[in-house]
């Protein structure tokens, strides 16, 4: 980011509001005005939270490891997964929402294909874009099947990981 958008950001944030406290400058985000990026930027965060969240039911004492497993979950790879198999879940509303965020120009990055990149800024968006309009029940629903699809392919890959060491 470059200095000058820094700067007007943070002009922007710690406004005063003239009572001593900062100006709220947003009561209410309309979803549907926001960048496909902006959403999957929330989503991802959302996301890696719940994830984070998860993994505390398996282990609560090494924090690196949690780090590092979480990453793992949260990568492009791992967020294609979960979105084709949570994709019959959809309602065509989410779908367009995830099709809005799948078609945002990004960069792409170097750990996943063109494909996956793009299919989990979709999937981004979809659960950056059901925060905001404060649909929680849904968002849990969907992140929770997402953790479970994710989950369940690991352990597979596991599986035929241990089998071909076992050759």
């Amino acid at each position: 980011m470059r200095f000058e958008h820094f700067q007007k950001l943070v002009d922007m944030m710690f406004e005063p509001d003239g009572s001593g406290g900062i100006l709220q400058r947003y009561d209410h985000v309309d979803v549907r005005t926001l960048q496909p990026l902006v959403l999957a930027y929330i989503g991802d965060a959302y996301f890696t939270l719940f994830v984070r969240g998860r993994l505390l039911s398996y282990d609560q004492s090494k924090v690196q490891v949690l780090h590092s497993f979480s990453a793992q979950i949260v990568s492009a790879v791992w967020q294609a997964k979960a979105y084709q198999g949570i994709e019959s879940m959809l309602t065509e509303d989410e779908k367009a929402v995830y099709r809005r965020g799948r078609n945002a120009k990004s960069r792409v990055s170097r750990s996943a294909s063109m494909g996956e990149y793009h299919m989990s800024t979709g999937f981004e968006a979809l659960l950056g874009t059901l925060y905001l309009e404060e649909k929680m029940d849904r968002l849990y629903e969907l992140a929770e099947a997402a953790f479970q699809v994710i989950s369940a392919d690991m352990m597979e890959e596991t599986r035929k990981n241990k089998a071909i060491k076992t050759k």
